[in-house]
């Protein structure tokens, strides 16, 4: 299958447009902020026409086991494949707590079962220092 690229700098574009709309405050806590975002990118998702499903799961091969997904976007066509989804759209990881950045990449990139690689990652993550994203983009690729 052909893979699907989506113009990620678009998402992020319209996810700064639109932050003010999730009506936070500093009165709300990281959980709120969390579901809010989350549920952004789930609501574009189902306006792109994907499944959505928050806290869904990929096998990680270096763990052994299944790892949840914060978001994920799958694919279904029912002229293709009425039984199946066709691909994997979109994984996306949310983390407020800023020492857990490097394992919220591992996530997104880990080594999985081949329906279950995505054709598209997005991470929103605290990072407190530029040194720290360049780091992390060179670890990235």
């Amino acid at each position: 299958m052909d893979k699907y690229y989506f113009n990620l700098m678009q998402f992020f574009e319209g996810y700064v447009r639109n932050y003010r709309r999730m009506n936070l405050s500093h009165l709300h806590n990281v959980s709120m902020f969390t579901k809010r975002e989350i549920d952004f990118f789930a609501q574009l998702g189902e306006m792109l026409g994907f499944d959505a499903f928050i806290e869904d799961s990929k096998f990680d091969k270096s763990k052994g086991r299944s790892r949840p997904m914060d978001l994920s976007w799958w694919k279904w066509d029912a002229r293709f494949d009425d039984e199946h989804f066709l691909y994997l759209a979109l994984h996306l990881e949310r983390e407020s707590i800023p020492k857990k950045d490097v394992e919220t990449i591992e996530k997104l990139f880990s080594q999985t079962k081949e329906g279950y690689i995505p054709h598209n990652v997005i991470g929103i993550q605290y990072i407190k220092s530029a040194e720290r994203v360049d780091y992390l983009n060179e670890l990235i690729l």
